[in-house]
């Protein structure tokens, strides 16, 4: 059986009541106002929570400015929609919306092929390796939200929503990329599954591991220099970068509360969030010239792919291993504090020790597991992932009404809702 989340033990609104502002605090996320930051620094107590919810509607990355809200307003450009007020208590209406899945399988079709033949190489086994991964089996979570992205922004561009060559090479690209990106962590992590087969590390050993990843990387870069358009590429370009330095700060932890949410959540959009937000930018400049366009999509990506990584971070807690497609209890072993992890903490302080040493001691995992299960870590993180996924709304919602853009919309719900 899976494993539940146990009896929590603290209501989980109760926590966020006990912040400072925290009732400004809701009202600021349901409106999209700045008071709160105002009156949270006001008082002075502002706490780790406080600033995780906050990091919601800030321009950018985690890693920006916290202080500094985003210009984008609802209003702001006579060409963008009004978004509606969002409720907390809901992500959205009754409307019903097409299933993103579905909507974007005719613009996917064969897309693991092409991959396939941007990764042919004479050599029997790299070829074998390199398509390992790439067998159709996946939901090509990344792809399917970029091409509805690229006919979301054509149709609010006056485009007719046709999907343009480019557009479709960018969504074949960021599955590249993030399929090489799998394969490197699964050498760093020294992991022997993945998506419920073994890893190619498990297979082939770790140096040919590494160099298929790298393979994958640079047909990925041919692919996206043939695009021809220097800014896309420089926008991609940054999803690189964000990787590396991603996996960098995975190896380390904070000592301060505060940091360590800061750590966390920047940590989250430079390994998953950076890639979805940049390919979804990437695609509307192509399309569009107004940086207001680009901003709606990336934040849109940025805000879902942050909320995806927070959701995975949760099902590490409460789904089964065979259903995941990987052990549970996966990132404590690894030594990683997630969300869960973090909140749990502020209700059990003897995880602080735990999360410092990178649950390394005897025993650490087992009770940091039950420290996470008998706290509101679970639910807290999933509250914040709510939230990150009524900002994308609010965002993609000022794009012209399209089926992709309600498609888009209705992806929130099943990332907030998927159990694998």
């Amino acid at each position: 059986m899976c494993t539940g989340q146990g009896s929590m033990a603290v209501p989980w609104r109760r926590f966020w009541m006990s912040s400072a502002g925290a009732g400004v605090l809701l009202d600021w996320c349901c409106g999209i106002s700045g008071r709160a930051f105002t009156h949270a620094a006001s008082v002075g107590r502002e706490s780790a929570a406080f600033r995780a919810v906050r990091q919601v509607l800030v321009r950018g990355g985690p890693e920006h400015n916290f202080s500094k809200p985003m210009s984008l307003s609802r209003h702001s450009n006579r060409h963008l929609y009004p978004t509606q007020r969002l409720c907390c208590c809901s992500i959205h209406s009754d409307t019903k919306f097409k299933d993103p899945f579905s909507l974007a399988q005719k613009d996917l079709q064969n897309l693991y092929e092409d991959i396939k033949k941007e990764l042919f190489v004479s050599k029997f086994e790299l070829k074998a390796l390199c398509d390992y991964y790439f067998d159709g089996k996946g939901k090509a979570f990344r792809p399917m939200i970029v091409v509805l992205m690229a006919r979301a922004c054509n149709v609010h561009s006056n485009k007719e929503g046709v999907l343009l060559p480019a557009q479709r090479s960018i969504a074949m690209i960021s599955e590249m990329i993030h399929t090489a990106s799998l394969v490197h962590d699964d050498v760093i992590d020294d992991s022997d599954t993945r998506r419920g087969k073994n890893t190619i590390n498990n297979m082939w050993g770790e140096r040919k591991a590494i160099l298929a990843g790298d393979f994958i990387l640079s047909a990925a870069s041919m692919a996206l220099a043939r695009i021809g358009n220097n800014i896309v590429v420089s926008v991609l370009s940054q999803v690189i970068e964000d990787l590396v330095r991603g996996e960098f700060m995975q190896l380390g932890s904070k000592e301060n509360e505060n940091e360590r949410f800061k750590h966390y959540l920047e940590k989250t959009f430079k390994k998953t969030a950076s890639l979805i937000a940049n390919s979804c930018k990437a695609v509307s400049i192509l399309v569009n010239s107004d940086p207001e366009v680009h901003e709606i999509a990336y934040q849109y990506g940025r805000n879902v792919g942050i909320a995806f990584q927070l959701v995975d971070d949760i099902l590490d807690f409460t789904s089964c291993a065979n259903r995941l497609g990987k052990p549970s209890a996966a990132d404590l072993k690894l030594g990683l504090a997630t969300g869960p992890v973090l909140f749990a903490c502020q209700q059990f302080p003897e995880l602080h020790a735990m999360i410092m040493r990178r649950f390394s001691a005897d025993g650490d995992v087992d009770r940091a597991w039950q420290y996470v299960l008998k706290s509101d870590g679970v639910e807290q993180t999933n509250y914040l992932a709510q939230h990150y996924c009524k900002e994308a709304i609010r965002q993609i919602s000022q794009l012209r009404p399209s089926t992709e853009r309600d498609a888009l919309i209705r992806l929130t719900e099943l990332v907030l809702s998927r159990d694998k």
